[in-house]
Order: C-alpha cells, then structure tokens, then sequence
C-alpha cells in the first residue's frame, strides 16, 4: 500500500497564502522517504495533510487528492483512518494516554477502542512491542521510560492497529543520540521487514541518510527537488535552502577543498557516529 499527494494545496483557516502549494509525492510499501526544509517551508503541515489531520481534525482548506493505503483520506472516518495511517509526533508525551499503569496497557488502548476480541489485542500489542525489540517493557511504568524508550513506545501503540503507513513530524527532535539511534533501527525495520510505507520530517539529515531511500525537499510550501537519498543529500542546493548536509557529506567537501581524498572507511565512521 502507498501514500500519495496529488497537487495537494493546503491553507489552514483565517490565512491567506496556501502552506502547502501544488505538493506530488508518493510514498511506496517498504520505502522510507524523508523530508527536509528550512523552518517554515511546510514540513509539519504536510505530515498533518499525509495523516489526514488536516483539514480532518483542525480544519483549513484542502486542493489535491491525498490518497492513504487505496482510500482517499478526506472520504474515510477517523477510526478507519488510523488504521491505514498512524502518525508519530515529535514529543511521545503527547500521545501516551497517561491512564495506563503499564506500557503493555498503553500499547493494547488502540486496539481496544476498535472493540477487538481479547485474543486479537494480545497478539498484536505484543507483536507489536517485539517488533520494536521493547517487550522487555511490558511491564514498566510509562511514566519512568526514558526519551527513546517512550517514543518507540508511542511508534507501539501506532504498530497495534497495524497502519499501512506511518508519517513521522520529527521523531528524534527531543532524543539523545542512542535514543535517536533506537528510533531511526526500529524505522528502517518497520519499511523493510513488514513493508510499511513511511514518511518522515527529520532534520538530521545524518538520520536520513542511514534509513531513507528518497528525499524531499521543501520551500515555502512547494517541492524544490527530489530524488535518491543519496543524491539528494549531496547536493549543494540543501545548504541554498538552509538545510545541513549530513556529517560525512560536510567532511568530503571539506577534504575535497584541501585536495585531500576522503578515507572511506572514516567517513562511513562519521555517519554512524553523527546522530
């Protein structure tokens, strides 16, 4: 199943100039694309319009088609809705439920409200919590997990009502790099082994470069460019459009200037190193 955008045009209510502006993506099963742009270019609202949040749930005016997992997204319920796409925020807090007294409790709410049979919201809270290597969780508190712990926790709960595509609005921003790490493994996981198609707004290109197989640059509401990761990460325009290039790409460029040749086995080193 796939995540598209047909000339999407967004405007939220009370503004006059659009957020988005003639946007065409589309998101393959299996394939993590990412997203990139300077403050304001329209990262987060095109997650919130991907997801079906806007106009859905805060309103606004939409053009375009979004169409998630074979269904346009402005036809389909809320509940049918988070079922094909979940999306993932950038602070987890927001989206425990803090009623929970364990994180099994917490991951198994979703399924729950879809009235599942018992057997079928065991076996997919703990599908979902060995998905994500976290099922040494199961019992903890929700309120005593670290920052990664909680976020791939939140990444759970979406997992257990088994959404054909995720979107993701900066899920490192507030992570440590081991916590950061957790996420982007469990991401790259999730694309590769269940075919999930995935989108996601990271400003740590370093992040990108390890897990995305396509990128998308923003500005001003409207696509600049995009293409292979790779390519799209190497290009000097990123920098133009006030968007950091990955770590390793800096360091080549810099050698490169000093008429030294990169050591690739270094560099690769950096990537790893840079979350």
């Amino acid at each position: 199943m796939t995540l598209v955008l047909e000339a999407v045009r967004y405007r939220y209510a009370g503004a006059k100039t659009p957020a988005l502006d003639g946007v065409d993506l589309v998101v393959e099963a299996g394939r993590v694309t990412g997203v990139v742009g300077a403050n304001d270019a329209g990262k987060s609202t095109l997650c919130l319009v991907a997801a079906g949040l806007a106009p859905g749930v805060i309103g606004g005016h939409l053009e375009g088609r979004v169409v998630v997992a074979g269904g346009e997204a402005s036809r389909a319920r809320p509940h049918d809705l988070a079922q094909r796409c979940g999306i993932l925020f950038q602070d987890p807090a927001t989206q425990l439920s803090g009623t929970a007294a364990t994180v099994w409790e917490e991951v198994a709410f979703g399924p729950r409200n879809l009235a599942l049979v018992l057997d079928e919201v065991v076996e997919r809270v703990d599908a979902a919590l060995a998905e994500l290597g976290v099922s040494h969780l199961a019992d903890r508190d929700p309120g005593r997990l670290s920052g990664g712990q909680a976020q791939l926790i939140a990444l759970a709960s979406i997992l257990a009502l088994r959404p054909a595509c995720l979107v993701l609005d900066e899920p490192t921003s507030e992570l440590d790099p081991h916590g950061s790490r957790l996420v982007a493994d469990a991401l790259g996981r999730l694309a590769r082994e269940l075919g999930v198609a995935i989108l996601v707004a990271e400003h740590r290109t370093s992040i990108l470069a390890a897990i995305a197989d396509d990128v998308v640059v923003l500005e001003r509401g409207r696509v600049a460019f995009a293409g292979p990761a790779a390519l799209v990460l190497d290009d000097p325009r990123l920098e133009e459009l006030g968007v950091e290039p990955p770590p390793a790409v800096q360091l080549r460029r810099v050698l490169a200037g000093a008429g030294v040749a990169g050591a690739p086995d270094a560099l690769a080193l950096l990537d790893g190193a840079a979350w």
